[in-house]
């Protein structure tokens, strides 16, 4: 083989929990290190790791990503209670994708990666959906109280000048709970302006969805800064990109996508896209078939593994069983960053290698070589069950016959 690849452009490596780390490392050994001299700020976001710096190695793998411009992040754990008795945690430490989106102050745009033998389960699709879900605020970022008697509860604001403004939210008779959300213009602004110059790089027409006819106010808001920068900025460039800019209903959305042909982007509040992405990457075939990538419209991309860390697989590879990981995903995680990085930094063979590795990873299943995910929805007859590392042995016998 000849010499590897060099990087001219330094990438953040943000580590992960669980299977997904296991994989990630088998990526590196098998995929990249043989191939690629792989230069990387590493931060273990790994739960142990986290709880240890008080989530600060969070924050610092944030910042450092502003510096370097391109990250990768392998899945981690965001802990319930059951993960806190399991890793004796300080604290329910927050969710890692959550504190790195507010510092970066991005979109995240997931997209299915269609594979011969593995068909949509809606057989009208033609062509990927990909969801940009807005990043800060909403359900992730309220405040909570649980109601045990009669009282009232309301909303107040104090201006800095000590005028008050107030609604009552409810007068509650008996017990219940009540749920404080909040988001900002200058974020809403940030996911519009993201999702405009999305659709215009990728050439897709874009759908924003809401639902403005119940949340008259806090919906209202972002369908209004939307509609404005589109007609003030991004009209004309939607024009000679020969693509469409539409606001669609919530409900009108789910609906018109199941008819659709897919080959848009469906701009989503912050859970709706939660939600959605997961229903489209199911829908498309299997989580681990998913690409995420975190825009930012100051110039960050951080790019990600989609789906969980895989607990059950984990257990059973810490009883010494064979495990059968999709490990897709992450390796488009990578791929996604190495273009990025060769790109900002005209570094071509870098980008070919990407482009070769993902190659590899769908010739892989067109042959019928597979994870166990993958064979139970495949349309292909007596397909090749691998275990995790064969799979990423069998994907780099393809890689090298491209190489």
């Amino acid at each position: 083989m000849s010499d590897k690849i060099k990087m001219t452009q330094k990438i953040v490596e943000m580590d992960g929990d669980e299977m997904t780390r296991i994989v990630w490392q088998l990526v590196k050994d098998e995929l990249l290190s043989p191939f690629v001299e792989l230069d990387t700020e590493y931060y273990d976001l790994g739960l142990k790791n986290r709880n240890e710096t008080d989530d600060q190695v969070t924050v610092d793998a944030a910042e450092a990503t502003k510096k370097y411009k391109v990250a990768v992040k392998c899945a981690t754990i965001t802990p319930n209670a059951a993960r806190m008795k399991e890793y004796d945690l300080k604290e329910m430490w927050k969710s890692p994708n959550g504190t790195i989106r507010s510092v970066l102050d991005g979109t995240v745009f997931r997209a299915p990666i269609v594979a011969k033998g593995i068909d949509a389960n809606v057989k009208g699709w033609e062509s990927p959906i990909t969801i940009a879900r807005h990043a800060y605020g909403d359900l992730y970022r309220s405040v909570e109280m649980v109601i045990d008697e009669p009282g009232t509860v309301e909303l107040v604001y104090t201006k800095p000048d000590g005028t008050v403004k107030k609604t009552t939210v409810h007068e509650f008779k008996g017990p219940g709970v009540v749920r404080g959300e909040h988001n900002l213009n200058a974020s809403i602004t940030s996911f519009a302006h993201s999702c405009f110059k999305y659709a215009i790089d990728t050439k897709q027409d874009l759908w924003f969805a809401t639902k403005d006819t119940i949340s008259k106010q806090y919906d209202h808001t972002f369908k209004d800064i939307f509609e404005d920068l589109y007609e003030n900025e991004y009209k004309e460039s939607f024009k000679k990109a020969g693509i469409n800019y539409q606001y669609k209903l919530i409900d009108d959305a789910v609906a018109k996508t199941i008819l659709s042909k897919g080959g848009f982007i469906w701009a989503c509040k912050n859970y709706d896209g939660d939600v959605m992405s997961d229903m489209i990457g199911a829908a498309f075939g299997s989580m681990p078939m998913m690409t995420s990538v975190l825009v930012s419209p100051h110039g960050y991309y951080e790019y990600e593994a989609a789906h969980g860390t895989i607990q059950d697989l984990y257990y059973m590879h810490l009883k010494g069983e064979k495990t059968s990981a999709n490990p897709i995903a992450t390796i488009y995680a990578w791929t996604g960053a190495l273009k990025k990085s060769g790109e900002m930094s005209s570094n071509d063979e870098l980008v070919a290698f990407a482009g070769k590795l993902e190659e590899a990873c769908l010739n892989t299943v067109a042959s019928g070589k597979m994870s166990g995910d993958l064979a139970r929805i495949t349309t292909m007859k007596d397909p090749q069950i691998l275990d995790t590392k064969e799979f990423i042995e069998a994907i780099r016998g393809e890689l090298e016959k491209l190489m």
